[in-house]
């Protein structure tokens, strides 16, 4: 674990939920970020696989971009998707692996996960399973993932080192890392790390 983290990492956390939980329960609501078909649609997502897709598997997306945009995912690949929220990416990757493929979804947040499960049983996509947990200490197997994907959630970890030893940890050698996410090139102020509304802001 890093030892120079300035924030409570389970405020933090409690934040993260909290915003989440209400993406999942109300994912028609205000937020301060984009959500759901119009915001796949900005992020490059392919529109008839998009529009194919149930309400409930689009409109709690709230993603950065589009981890598929750096390479398709390949028949048979075994995918961990780190924050899968209520599952959007889970259930594109699903599509490209095929039933021959596996997909993990990995979140936090208990009502996230219900919905994912459920829309995952209505599109029948028995090769796509969700598992609760955090990103710094995935509850995936060594070696497992032949690709780890992750939308726009590396960014609200305290610990970014730890969450990056477990992404290799889980991958087999070889294996891919395809992630969308919020990076600043700048140095932060030290209150402003400290500040929680920040981070998830």
């Amino acid at each position: 674990m890093s030892t120079d983290i300035l924030v409570d990492a389970d405020a933090l956390r409690e934040d993260v939920k909290d915003k989440y939980r209400d993406v999942a329960l109300d994912p028609h609501g205000e937020f301060h970020f984009h959500t759901g078909r119009p915001l796949a649609k900005r992020l490059g997502y392919d529109n008839a696989v998009v529009g194919a897709m149930p309400d409930a598997a689009v409109e709690s997306f709230a993603g950065v971009g589009n981890p598929f945009s750096l390479r398709p995912l390949q028949a048979g690949e075994r995918v961990v998707d780190l924050g899968s929220g209520a599952g959007f990416d889970c259930f594109i990757a699903a599509q490209q692996v095929g039933a021959e493929g596996h997909v993990i979804g990995i979140d936090m947040t208990p009502e996230m996960l219900a919905k994912s499960r459920a829309t995952a049983q209505v599109m029948d996509l028995a090769q796509v399973e969700f598992r609760e947990g955090l990103l710094e200490e995935l509850p995936v197997e060594d070696g497992q993932a032949d690709v780890v994907i992750a939308n726009g959630v590396i960014n609200l970890c305290s610990d970014k080192q730890q969450v990056f030893a477990e992404i290799w940890r889980v991958l087999r050698p070889g294996g891919v890392l395809q992630f969308a996410d919020i990076a600043n090139g700048r140095p932060v102020p030290e209150a402003a790390v400290n500040n929680i509304d920040l981070w998830t802001a």
